[in-house]
């Protein structure tokens, strides 16, 4: 039976001194770290307090890394090359430490040659295993001789020595487009070490690539799951280990970061064990990703003036209240299948957002195959269980923290989550509506160097798939946008990234104080009837340029009369190979939030992004207009 799986993560991953990247990744559930040479040598410490530093956070040194230049070296430096690393080998045994890495040299008297290199191996190897020591062999990606695993697995094995190993890393083998299935033929007990990170596909220099853009496996787009089946078929039960070089990890929260690493890790080893079920490495189990079923609820943190606000804003789009929950001050609204909740409670969690951020989202509800799974799930992959008292007549629904502290329910059709409404809620009325069906989207803002941590929590927890980045033009600047979108469409949402207050996306981050939820898109099947009914409640849309629909003229070709229909609704047009996407926008809305109607070819899998320029130029425009700071 192979040991347990071990996780691991390179002190150079994360930002923070020493002492700081410690604490986090401990407090992350992490096993051991790769420590980096660079971060021991700033530490004031001597090799063995910071040996013993580590071992007090609960964690193991599972490799000290990186030693560079040693291998087919002519005299002299090959002499000095062997006396460095025996004054590595007396830090070593301080820190407390038997592995270390030794990647492919770049050292330009380098000679080259497998049995050269293999002879100094074999040689390095009898010095480490008089110290109890072992020596793992890495192909740098860029290195001068050895770049592939094959040759640098040809110099270990030619090397024979039990104390040589080889040291495998997804980016090198990757990111050259190397086949991961040639790993399969080295015998576990000569992996010594694996290493893991993903990257985003960029054609550019590969030592720059990686020294800059690696990320968390899951966040880019190299295969690393079948990367890592194909070491666990060797047979190797080391440990799993992230190696990551990202400017903006670097500049990021420790905490966060670690977080999201260990995240990573779990549902990346959890995808290859359900790949390749007979590789029979010891993982504990947990659910699969979870299936999603739709939007269950939107739940807004009021009060007062706000409030009246609020329901005035969804009267207008046609939401009725229908029913009042049963012990606390909460009010269900509801059209179609979108229930929208308003809490006006003066204690707990939406009591806190609204002191916090004013009128706000507050908590999304979202239908699950199966609610405990969800939690399950979300628990064992590092997510932050909510909790908070359960009042008279409330049920214990499956929660965990979103985006900037926000609340994420998980409901099913078990036989009292099936019955929250009735059972939470008197019923009030049946609602006639306007013709809104569904929640379409989402829309989160956040900072941009939070976008990939949260892609990740989307796509690791539920069956979601990422689609690429894109680049949002605002007037004021530029705000990216990715979407994370079930497998089978029941849940969209797009997390857009704003670096700069003056952006839209920015100002509502600075206005809200943070609020996780900017804007949500309704579903109708006829835009147009349902904008009639809307406006007729007193909804108004937001105005579009004429030169828009100058411009659409242009661009598609469409019915006679369709343009000068859109124009005279304020309705926004898309196509994608011949699907078409109608969108309009809420003049204004309460808590600093806004509406988007949408409709949507079912073929049609995009959000309107094109558009999304013209949308933002208008809002920018009515608010200068009004008198308001330019955001």
């Amino acid at each position: 039976m192979r040991k347990s799986l071990k996780t691991s993560i390179a002190t150079v991953s994360i930002s923070g001194n020493l002492r700081e990247k410690l604490a986090a990744i401990a407090s992350a559930g992490f096993d051991g770290i790769e420590i980096f040479e660079a971060d021991f040598i700033a530490d004031y410490g001597s090799p063995r307090d910071v040996g013993n530093l580590v071992r007090d956070h609960g964690l193991e040194i599972m490799l000290f890394q990186p030693f560079r230049d040693f291998e087919t070296l002519p005299e002299p430096a090959r002499s000095q090359a062997f006396d460095r690393a025996e004054r590595k080998f007396d830090v070593m045994q301080e820190l407390g430490t038997d592995l270390v890495l030794i990647c492919s040299s770049l050292h330009p008297a380098a000679l080259g040659g497998i049995e050269r290199a293999a002879s100094d191996f074999n040689e390095l190897g009898e010095r480490a295993a008089k110290r109890g020591l072992r020596i793992g062999y890495e192909a740098l990606a860029w290195g001068r001789h050895i770049d592939d695993h094959r040759d640098a697995w040809e110099i270990v094995r030619r090397a024979d020595h039990p104390n040589v190993g080889l040291i495998v890393d997804s980016f090198h083998t990757l990111g050259r487009k190397l086949d991961p299935d040639s790993i399969r033929s080295v015998p576990g007990d000569k992996v010594f070490f694996v290493q893991l990170a993903d990257a985003p596909l960029i054609d550019m220099d590969l030592l720059y690539w990686s020294r800059h853009f690696r990320n968390m496996p899951g966040e880019g787009d190299l295969d690393v799951t079948r990367f890592m089946q194909a070491v666990m078929a060797t047979g190797y039960d080391g440990p799993i280990s992230l190696e990551i070089f990202n400017d903006q990890f670097r500049g990021g929260n420790p905490h966060t970061i670690a977080k999201d690493g260990y995240r990573s890790l779990i549902a990346l080893m959890d995808d290859v064990k359900r790949a390749e079920p007979t590789l029979g490495f010891n993982l504990p189990s947990i659910p699969p990703r979870i299936e999603t079923k739709g939007f269950a609820f939107v739940e807004f943190a009021t009060r007062g003036d706000e409030a009246d606000a609020l329901r005035n804003d969804l009267t207008t789009l046609g939401f009725e209240k229908v029913g009042q929950h049963r012990s606390k001050a909460a009010g269900l609204w509801q059209q179609g299948d979108i229930r929208i909740v308003l809490n006006e409670e003066t204690t707990r969690h939406a009591a806190s957002s609204w002191n916090a951020r004013g009128t706000c989202v507050c908590d999304l509800g979202l239908k699950v195959t199966n609610a405990k799974s969800a939690a399950t799930r979300a628990s064992a992959l590092g997510a932050d269980v909510f909790t908070q008292p359960i009042g008279a007549g409330e049920l214990a629904i499956p929660a965990v923290r979103g985006l900037s502290g926000s609340v994420l329910h998980f409901l099913d059709d078990s036989s009292e989550l099936g019955r929250v409404w009735e059972m939470e809620f008197s019923a009030e009325r049946v609602p006639v509506g306007a013709g809104l069906t569904h929640i379409d989207h989402v829309a989160q803002t956040m900072s941009y160097d939070d976008m990939l941590s949260w892609s990740l929590f989307y796509t690791t927890l539920f069956d979601m798939a990422k689609a690429p980045m894109i680049d949002v033009i605002d007037p004021d600047g530029l705000v990216r946008s990715q979407a994370v979108e079930a497998v089978n469409r029941s849940v969209r949402v797009t997390l857009n990234g704003a670096d700069s207050h003056r952006t839209l996306a920015g100002a509502f981050l600075s206005d809200s104080f943070g609020a996780s939820v900017q804007h949500i898109a309704f579903a109708t099947q006829d835009i147009f009837g349902t904008l009639e009914m809307l406006n007729s409640r007193g909804f108004r849309t937001l105005p579009i340029s004429p030169n828009y629909y100058e411009d659409l003229a242009a661009r598609f070709n469409l019915a006679d009369g369709l343009i000068e229909k859109m124009q005279a609704c304020d309705v926004l047009y898309d196509q994608d190979d011949g699907a078409d996407f109608f969108q309009a926008y809420s003049l204004s809305f309460s808590g600093n939030v806004f509406v988007e109607i949408v409709q949507r070819s079912q073929s049609y899998c995009s959000y309107g992004a094109p558009n999304a320029p013209f949308r933002i130029a208008a809002q920018k425009r009515l608010s200068r207009a009004k008198g308001m700071p330019k955001a």
